[in-house]
């Protein structure tokens, strides 16, 4: 197989300078110098008093809307209301502020209610990667080219887990079943067929013969509905983003049996293997990205670019993301949109491949 899709970068675009060098100046004489300096300073502080208008020039002007395109209780609601917490907390945006869930078709009724407010910048959608490979796998024609790309946020493996009681105790028990029957393990996952859930279990099931066109799978409007099929005996395995696993582990009802990492994870997850050790090359992570509506201002872009930016920089920020098995991983709008140029080529190339490309 390949190498894993790859899209942590240091290499963040440093802003040019606002202020431009004085260029040299012909002083009159001594006698006008007086009243040369007097209209010099007044002029300064006419540029002063128009320089921040023009650094700032948009602010909301009425409730932000952070839009989470799946259930409450799933990944990307998590992630929602882990920005509007710290923006609101650290008093980095002064208009309220809401987190509104949009759940269903694949994240597709919240891309549907995000592109109905174009050029407006009080919305933003927390997105997987669905914002890209929706169009590839034919789930919804809208994908990352119909918004603006603001920021990348952060970076999630998977996990493979079963209920404590399944006779399914490792990994290469999976393996086993899925190399005879592809159909003898039902599956839940969330929220599309296509995202990085179904792009981690088929690419298991590719590395030992298993057609993954011919897999079982439930789709669930969210990630804690897929652990819950689980837990109630519902489905036999479910694949889902690590950061809502831990709590469950530690409770003893629900095993890990895998994680698509390039090694161990931390926390409650720091004893369950990955792939790798069990003899299958597949890493695989879920990012996390803030993508706004298409048409937005280069000024609005600009503010999302400050803020966020200052978000992803607070102590809060990052132990949220540890507690809940995520990396830091962000980018500013132009970078973010340069990465979801480059995904897009790698992810149809590996959907392709799949069978799961239209």
């Amino acid at each position: 197989m390949g190498d894993p899709i790859t899209h942590r970068s240091s290499l963040i675009a440093q802003p040019a300078s606002l202020i431009a060098q004085p260029a040299s100046l012909d002083l009159p004489s001594p006698a006008c110098q007086s009243d040369f300096m007097k209209r010099l300073i007044a002029g300064c502080a006419l540029m002063l008093a128009v320089a921040p208008c023009a650094v700032a020039q948009w602010q909301p002007t009425k409730n932000i809307e952070i839009i989470a395109p799946a259930a409450a209780g799933s990944a990307l609601d998590n992630m929602a209301r882990l920005l509007q917490r710290v923006l609101q907390e650290k008093r980095l945006v002064a208009s309220s502020m809401t987190v509104v869930n949009k759940a269903g078709g694949g994240n597709a009724v919240g891309f549907n209610y995000l592109a109905s407010h174009p050029a407006d910048g009080h919305y933003v959608l927390v997105t997987p990667f669905t914002v890209i490979t929706n169009r590839i796998t034919g789930a919804n024609p809208l994908n990352y080219q119909d918004f603006t790309p603001l920021a990348m946020l952060a970076d999630e493996h998977i996990a493979f887990i079963v209920n404590a009681n399944s006779p399914i105790r490792n990994g290469h028990d999976l393996l086993e079943r899925l190399k005879k029957d592809p159909e003898s393990v039902s599956m839940a996952l969330a929220s599309a067929l296509g995202n990085a859930n179904h792009i981690a279990v088929s690419l298991v099931g590719k590395a030992v013969g298993a057609d993954s066109r011919r897999f079982k799978i439930a789709v669930f409007n969210s990630s804690g509905e897929s652990i819950t099929a689980v837990l109630g005996g519902h489905v036999d395995l479910a694949i889902t983003t690590s950061g809502l696993v831990g709590p469950h582990v530690q409770s003893g009802r629900v095993r890990a049996i895998a994680v698509a990492a390039s090694s161990r994870l931390g926390g409650p997850l720091a004893q369950v293997p990955t792939w790798r050790e069990q003899g299958v090359d597949v890493v695989f992570s879920s990012w996390r990205a803030l993508i706004g509506p298409r048409g937005m201002s280069a000024e609005q872009i600009a503010w999302w670019d400050a803020v966020v930016a200052k978000a992803s920089a607070q102590e809060e920020w990052r132990q949220a993301l540890e507690k809940n098995a995520l990396t830091p991983t962000y980018l500013g709008s132009e970078a973010t949109r340069k990465l979801f140029a480059q995904q897009a080529e790698q992810l149809r190339s590996i959907l392709t491949e799949l069978g799961l490309a239209k």
